[in-house]
C-alpha cells in the first residue's frame, strides 16, 4: 500500500499533464501560451467533460487521497504535520473542483465563472499554510516546503509580471504537483509509524 500512495502523485502529475497537452493540441486554435487551462474545460468547448475529468477531478480526488491516507497514518506526527495534511487534502479538493465547476467562456462574470474563480482561489489559499505546516514539521526539508509555499503563489498571482498570464497559471499548477511529487519522500520524517 504504501508503494501505491507513493506512485499515486505520479499519477494525478501525469493525468494532468496528458490532459493539458492532449486536449490542448485536439481543440482548434488553443494555444499553451496565449489560453488559460481552465479553457479547455470551459462550457461549449469541445471535449469540456473529458477534459474536466482528466484534468482536474482525477488528479484533484487522487491527491486528496493521498493526503487523507498520509494524515491517518501520522496520527503520532503532532499537530503540524496533520493540520498540513487536513490543508493539502482541502487544496486538493479546490483543485478537483475546478472541474466540477467550469468557466463560462462568453461571461466571466457568470456565476459559474465566479465559483470556478472561488475554486482556484481556494486551491492556492489551502496549500500555502499546509505547505508551511508541512515544511515546519519536517525539519530536513523545511527550505523545500518554504520555497514552494512561496512560490506557488508568486507565480499564481504575481508571475504575469514576468510572463504571460497563462504560462504563470502553468508553472504554478507544475510547482503545486512537484510538491505533491516530493511529499511522500518528506513524510519518511513525518510518518514512518504509519
Amino acid at each position: 500500500m504504501h508503494e501505491l500512495q507513493r506512485r499515486l502523485p505520479w499519477l494525478a502529475a501525469l493525468l494532468w499533464l496528458a490532459a493539458v497537452a492532449g486536449f490542448g493540441m485536439a481543440s482548434p486554435g488553443y494555444s499553451q501560451l496565449v489560453h488559460p487551462v481552465a479553457l479547455l474545460g470551459a462550457r461549449g468547448e469541445p471535449h469540456a467533460l473529458a477534459f474536466n475529468l482528466l484534468g482536474f477531478l482525477a488528479p484533484g480526488v487522487i491527491l486528496a487521497w493521498c493526503a487523507f491516507a498520509w494524515r491517518s497514518a501520522a496520527t503520532a506526527d503532532g499537530w503540524m504535520a496533520r493540520i498540513g495534511l487536513q490543508l493539502s487534502m482541502l487544496s486538493a479538493l479546490a483543485f478537483a473542483a475546478q472541474g466540477v465547476l467550469p468557466l463560462d467562456p462568453y461571461n466571466l462574470l457568470a456565476p459559474a465563472s465566479r465559483l470556478h474563480a472561488v475554486a482556484w482561489t481556494l486551491w492556492w489559499v489551502a496549500f500555502v499554510p499546509g505547505a508551511l505546516l508541512l515544511a515546519a514539521a519536517v525539519a530536513r526539508r523545511r527550505l523545500a516546503g518554504l520555497a514552494f509555499a512561496l512560490l506557488l503563489p508568486a507565480c499564481a498571482l504575481y508571475g504575469v509580471a514576468l510572463m504571460p498570464a497563462p504560462l504563470a497559471q502553468r508553472v504554478a499548477f507544475a510547482l503545486w504537483f512537484c510538491w505533491w511529487l516530493l511529499l511522500p519522500a518528506n513524510r519518511g520524517a513525518v510518518s514512518s509509524r504509519g
